[in-house]
């Protein structure tokens, strides 16, 4: 076995059965609290927490590759690597790491350092007919780099960009810089920030994501207009396929045909992996207003979201949360809708922006804090900045958004169910999809569970002709630690969602990707002369079909079937 020091690159050790670091979670004070609101919700359940797993409790399945030679130093069929990168971050990843049942581990991992790497990987992969697993910072939410690929392949590796996290080059003339592609959203912000600069793309994996991760994700961000997707800041790419180099020239707008980079950005890991991208940047922002409004119903909110998408303002932040989540965040009491708004500008004070946008929240009935508005657009140091994020309703739901990945795990070992999807529809659709989504899964879930569940609704992103609602359910999922029921129920709730949204007219996703876990959406939203357009595509970058066999699309000539979590028995 190779020495796990001389092939994974130094670092904090990342946690294998759940969110973040190995060292980081929920506080004690925190685990009691939340004990405490479960068992006062779910009165006289029998809630039995199952205690998170070690390494030593998995009787993983032997390697089925020899490491080669010629690989030896960067290649490592360690288990606790091997347990790292068998599954992505979502709640049936982490109730299958909690039941210790790791079905389809990942034989190799590997760690290459250089793009030479990544070929002699994929070359060797391709003479041993071994499907291979691109990885980032693996906090997929849909199975997109889950190593379960069918019987028609000898083995797996996966391939984790981890070492590939250099800023080569900053072009601030044209306020752009070139950057490889396993770098963290922490490493790469603080990178640019003694040169004035910030890509600032804020996805809520930001801490343990990376920007090749983002791009074959088509991740979304902190904005919630204009920039909206990772796809606005691409301006060039650099993949490696198993039939070569596919790099994009870097331009500010070309008319020239289709576009690479638009192939490139979402094709999650099946074309190639990604190694490099020219990323547009900006000016870091030294204005900024804020302001908490609220609403009496969720209906007369998205009118003043409506208003403000179409206003050409481009609020950067527009998160518009009902009042059953706004409750359950501690944002509010549950008799009204919060709409969290915001600006910030690098160039100019913000007064007039945010004086017009509340003239628009006031025409829709929406009532806010004056004052707040006001201090909110006072000149502030640092510290006093991050204080201030931290206050108010506003912020009490910013600091649960940020802990709720962690408060999961705690969840999840007692038996609740606590998921989310998300989706995107038109304006003139979206009073009755609301209605429908939030009443249908309601409905799902109680014939599923033979429970009540909470269904709650936000917008993460707006544009002038529709929001992007996020949907988050919770409900009792199983007693006395039977984490196996809880995950069978779940999986018929996956089920539910997908064909909900979708049949409602929405789309099956609107930045989580596809992955495996919404293929079946992905398959109802699309035509299957696109997706046998694409699948040609990938014979031609990927003759083998080797890679991320089973996300997206099939590989032409192979036998992958369905494969992840919403394959019965898995």
């Amino acid at each position: 076995m190779t020495s796990q020091h001389s092939v994974v690159p130094a670092g904090p050790k990342r946690k294998f059965w759940g969110w973040g670091l190995a060292n980081e979670g929920v506080s004690a004070a925190e685990r009691k609290s939340l004990g405490a609101a479960v068992a006062g919700r779910y009165d006289g359940a029998s809630l039995r927490e199952v205690a998170p797993p070690e390494v030593s409790d998995f009787d993983l399945r032997p390697s089925r590759l020899a490491i080669p030679s010629t690989l030896r130093s960067i290649v490592t069929d360690d288990p606790e690597e091997r347990l790292i990168h068998a599954y992505g971050k979502s709640f049936a990843d982490c109730a299958r790491m909690l039941m210790r049942h790791v079905p389809n581990p990942p034989d190799l991992i590997a760690y290459p350092r250089s793009e030479e790497d990544v070929s002699a990987l994929l070359d060797w992969a391709d003479g041993k007919n071994v499907a291979v697993i691109p990885f980032g910072g693996g906090s997929s939410v849909c199975g997109g780099v889950e190593p379960d690929v069918g019987d028609d392949y000898a083995g797996t590796l996966v391939i984790d960009m981890l070492a590939m996290n250099q800023i080569l080059e900053i072009d601030k003339t044209s306020r752009a810089a070139r950057f490889q592609a396993g770098i963290y959203g922490p490493q790469l912000e603080a990178g640019l920030k003694p040169h004035g600069l910030t890509l600032r793309h804020f996805p809520q994996s930001f801490e343990f994501s990376t920007l090749g991760g983002w791009i074959a994700t088509r991740g979304g961000g902190h904005y919630a207009s204009l920039y909206t997707h990772i796809d606005d800041f691409v301006e060039a790419t650099r993949m490696i396929t198993p039939q070569g180099l596919l790099e994009t020239r870097r331009l500010p707008g070309s008319g020239a045909g289709p576009s690479a980079d638009r192939m490139i950005i979402g094709s999650e890991g099946t074309l190639g992996l990604i190694t490099e991208a020219w990323m547009r940047l900006q000016d870091r922002p030294t204005f900024r207003a804020s302001a908490a409004v609220g609403f009496a119903t969720m209906e007369k909110g998205a009118e003043a979201v409506r208003a403000l998408s179409q206003s050409g303002l481009f609020p950067t932040n527009c998160r518009l949360i009902d009042a059953a989540e706004a409750k359950n965040s501690g944002a509010g009491d549950g008799t009204s809708a919060l709409l969290v708004l915001g600006f910030e500008s690098a160039d100019h004070p913000l007064a007039p922006w945010m004086e017009r946008a509340l003239e628009l929240v006031s025409d829709h009935g929406g009532i806010f804090d004056r004052e707040a508005v006001n201090r909110s657009m006072q000149p502030k140091e640092a510290a006093d900045e991050a204080a201030e994020h931290r206050q108010g309703a506003a912020g009490q739901w910013r600091n649960a958004f940020i802990r709720a990945p962690y408060y999961r795990e705690v969840l999840v070992g007692l038996g609740i169910i606590v998921d989310t999807f998300e989706t995107a529809i038109t304006w003139d659709r979206f009073a009755d999809f609301y209605k429908g989504v939030t009443g249908q899964m309601h409905d799902a879930i109680k014939r599923i569970t033979g429970q009540e569940a909470t269904v709650t609704c936000r917008f993460t992103h707006i544009y002038p002709d529709g929001p992007a609602p996020y949907f988050t359910f919770q409900v009792l999922g199983a007693e006395d630690g039977n984490l196996a029921l809880m995950l069978e129920r779940w999986r018929e709730i996956k089920i539910a969602a997908n064909a909900v949204v979708t049949d409602l007219g929405g789309t099956v996703t609107h930045h989580h990707a596809v992955g495996r876990d919404h293929r079946p959406g992905y398959e109802t939203q699309t035509s299957q002369l696109f997706r046998e357009t694409l699948a040609a595509a990938k014979h031609r970058l990927d003759p083998g079909g080797l890679l991320n066999p089973g996300v997206l699309i099939d590989p032409v000539g192979r036998a992958v079937g369905q494969s992840g979590i919403l394959r019965k028995g898995n």
